[in-house]
Order: C-alpha cells, then structure tokens, then sequence
C-alpha cells in the first residue's frame, strides 16, 4: 500500500468513526426537512462580493468550504477539517467531486459523487470497488449526492441510485462529478454528470430535479459526447455568458484534456472546438468558471492532479473565451491564488456569496 492508500485509509477510518486525522470534525447540520419560509430571491449580483469555494480531498473524501472576501486569498472555514465526512452522506462511505449552485429562489444546491476509490484499503469493502470492474469500470458506482440549503448551515440529504430510478440507464457503470443549473426554458434544476454503459466511452447527460432536490425526475439524456470515437468527455461545467452557453470538460484525447464547447441552448447544440484551454503539461480535470465581482474577468479553476508530488488547484483568466492567461497554482511563487489554512483541496467549485454569508459560517465554526 503506497502512501496515498494509507493516509487515505487512515483518515477514511477515523472520520467514520467521528474523529479525523488531527481533530474532532465539527460538521454543518443534516435536517430532515428545510424550514419553511417565504419565497424570496438571491441577493443581487452587486451585494455577493465574497466568494465561497467546495472541494474534497483524496485522503478523507469528505467535503471542505473555504471563503474568500477578494477572490484570491481562500480560508478554510473549519480550519481544515470537513464540514461533512463522507460517511454522513455517502453509501460507498466516500464523496467526491463537490459542486454548489445558488438558484432562482435563493437556496443553494451541492451535489456530489457517491464513490470511495480507496475503501478497500480503508476496510470499509471487500471489494476493489461497489461492482466488478470488468463489467462496470474504473470507480463504478451508481449514486449522486444531492443537497439543499437556504443558510449554508443546515442541509437536506439525498442519495440517489440513478440505475434504480430509470431502466435506460441500468447497466450505468458511472454516476460522476454532478452540477447543477437552472434551466429557464424547463424552470426546473438540471442536473449533468458524467456516466458510461458498462466499460463504455465516458460521456455527459442530463436530468431535472424535483424543487426539493431529492430525485431527478426525468430519464438521463444525452448531453455532450466526444466526437473521436471511443473517447471519453467527463467533467461537464456549464455557465451563461450573454447569450450563449459555454461548456468546459475533460476531454481524454492529446494533446492535453480541457476543452470548451458553445451553444446558444443549455442542453443541447454544442460546437466541438479541439483547443487545448489550459496551460498546464500534467494532467488536468474538473474545470469551473466563475465571475470576478465587479468585472468581466472570469476564471478557469481546475484540478492539476498531475501535479508533483501532490495534486493542486491551477487558474487561468479571461475576458473573451479565446485567451486563457495562466495566473498559477494555490501558493506558488507568482501566483495571486493563496490558501492560508489548507493545501491539496481537489475537484471544487466557487461561487459568488455575501460577506454576511461568508461571515456566518465563520460564526457558525467558531462557536462550536
């Protein structure tokens, strides 16, 4: 066992037993049912100044929120802990792929892979993985996570076995890396994730969620897929600029993987561009896009997991979707990007927050 596969199973053992690897976790709340209240709509565009970031790591699969108050400096709101440990939320006792969303109501929606890679070094399963891997692949599993919330501190819980709810998609060897977007055509939340027919190319798919965010409620239907056969597209991040839809993935192809896509439809239409858009020579996935405040400038996030010797988050900037400016990796010489209480997050997202929002989870940590 190499040690990744031991610290994994370290901190995998320790968090299901309510500690961690170096404190007692204190994690945000599970509720049943959210409290009712009137309908109201997200705070304005120029009100969400700060920015709050989702990640897991590959040692604990548990999930993490950092808050920024200027987009470049990122403080971990629990100190480096979880704010949910996988076993809390998952079957496989192991999440994933973290994503978060605000919708037209208000409320925020994360949504997560269900998937442990290393539980059987971590003796939580007999097996490599949740199905043989000759039938269903690498990291088969069969959940999505989904979660919503009003306050960022208290979480209604999901899971929900794709495979079980739709016949098209029974012999699904993957339910990976879900987002979330509201769909003003459908007014309803759609739900992407990567997914494969048995040992089958990777590709994209989507659904729609029910207004509490705890099934999907319609077939998966195809999204996105790789014009080279036989290769894969996962990692789907879409975002509204103008008009237009912009698709950022993980293309499994050389030269490099993230590639971007557009559309003039959320779902559907999207033209295949085979530029390379990130900057990095090691491999590459999770891409996310999200707004500076106050300006036009975006940035690509992704998870450089072939960074030596530990995996790290890489950004570059735009303002037109042809040029990327590399910006660096978190706590590289040169780079704006700061951590100041944790390193190697993986796969996460940001968005847009208040500082109020930002300050009451740091309240909310602090009085534990």
């Amino acid at each position: 066992m190499n040690r990744l596969f031991k610290a994994a199973a370290v901190a995998t053992l320790l968090l299901a037993l309510g500690g961690s690897a170096f404190a007692s976790p204190k994690s945000l709340e599970l509720v049943d049912k959210l409290a009712a209240r009137a309908p109201a709509a997200a705070p304005s565009e120029k009100a969400r100044t700060a920015y709050l970031l989702v990640y897991f790591k590959d040692e604990t699969h548990a999930v993490y929120f950092a808050t920024s108050a200027d987009g470049f400096t990122f403080t971990d709101v629990n100190g480096g802990e979880p704010i949910f440990t996988g076993a809390q939320l998952a079957e496989q006792k192991g999440v994933r792929d973290p994503h978060i969303m605000r919708g037209p109501d208000g409320a925020f929606y994360m949504a997560m892979t269900d998937l442990h890679i290393f539980a059987k070094e971590a003796g939580l399963r007999d097996t490599q993985w949740e199905r043989p891997q000759a039938e269903y692949g690498w990291g088969n599993n069969k959940n999505l996570i989904l979660m919503k919330s009003f306050d960022l501190i208290h979480w209604t819980h999901a899971r929900v076995a794709v495979d079980d709810l739709f016949d098209e998609v029974k012999d699904l060897g993957a339910a990976w890396a879900p987002e979330t977007i509201w769909d003003p055509a459908a007014k309803a939340l759609m739900v992407y994730f990567t997914t494969r027919t048995g040992t089958g190319p990777d590709h994209l798919v989507y659904s729609y969620a029910n207004a509490a965010f705890t099934t999907l409620t319609s077939a998966p239907k195809p999204l996105f897929t790789y014009p080279v056969a036989g290769k894969s597209a996962i990692d789907g991040d879409i975002t509204k600029i103008g008009g237009k839809y912009h698709l950022f993935y993980v293309a499994h192809d050389k030269p490099g993987y993230l590639r971007q896509a557009i559309s003039d439809q959320i779902n559907a239409g999207w033209v295949f561009d085979p530029a390379k858009v990130d900057p990095e020579t090691v491999g590459t996935e999770a891409p996310n896009l999200w707004r500076r405040h106050g300006s036009d400038t975006y940035v690509l996030m992704y998870d450089v997991f072939g960074a030596k010797p530990k995996n790290n988050m890489g950004f570059s900037e735009t303002t037109d979707f042809i040029r990327f400016k590399n910006i660096g990796r978190f706590n590289e010489p040169g780079s704006p990007m700061k951590t100041t209480n944790f390193a190697n997050p993986k796969h996460g997202a940001v968005i847009a927050i208040t500082p109020a929002e930002a300050q009451r989870l740091k309240d909310y940590f602090a009085a534990r």
